[in-house]
């Protein structure tokens, strides 16, 4: 999925949790910049591009442990007993990315190690996506709607 198409997911997710969380702002922060850290293991992303991050990326394979709901559950639950406010946002920001690859030929490994994969027909930057991000955007419009009215 493209970078735009995942924010818009975790934008959707935003939308959608946010009336039962105490802490908005920091709810919003932490999901849309988690939606874009599964990608910090490949150096042509728009968090992985830092050279901080190469590291990382000499040591795990793209779409390996970071695309997995494995390191997701077992980060978010290291939150919840240290810093039980990031917790959520980081599951739901995680898991959104997780969802967008899992729609892709590509897929993801959900339970890593695991060897077994979900993938779907959603070519990155094809016009299904384009589609899909348009879609998701005009549901966001509604859901932001229903602060205002």
């Amino acid at each position: 999925m493209m970078f735009r198409t995942h924010l818009a997911i975790g934008v959707l997710f935003a939308l959608l949790f946010l009336p039962f969380v105490t802490y908005k702002w920091t709810f919003i922060i932490v999901l849309i910049i988690c939606t874009f850290l599964p990608d910090i293991d490949m150096s042509q992303s728009y968090l992985g591009k830092h050279k901080i991050l190469r590291p990382i990326q000499w040591v795990v394979k793209h779409r390996g442990v970071f695309h997995s709901f494995t390191f997701a559950i077992i980060v978010a639950l290291l939150f919840s007993f240290y810093i039980p406010v990031l917790a959520l946002p980081f599951f739901l920001g995680y898991s959104g990315h997780l969802i967008g690859d899992g729609l892709t030929p590509d897929g993801i490994r959900p339970f890593w190690p695991s060897k077994d994969e979900i993938k779907w027909k959603i070519r990155t930057n094809g016009r299904v996506e384009k589609i899909l991000f348009y879609v998701i955007i005009f549901v966001n419009i509604l859901l932001l709607l229903r602060f205002f009215i």
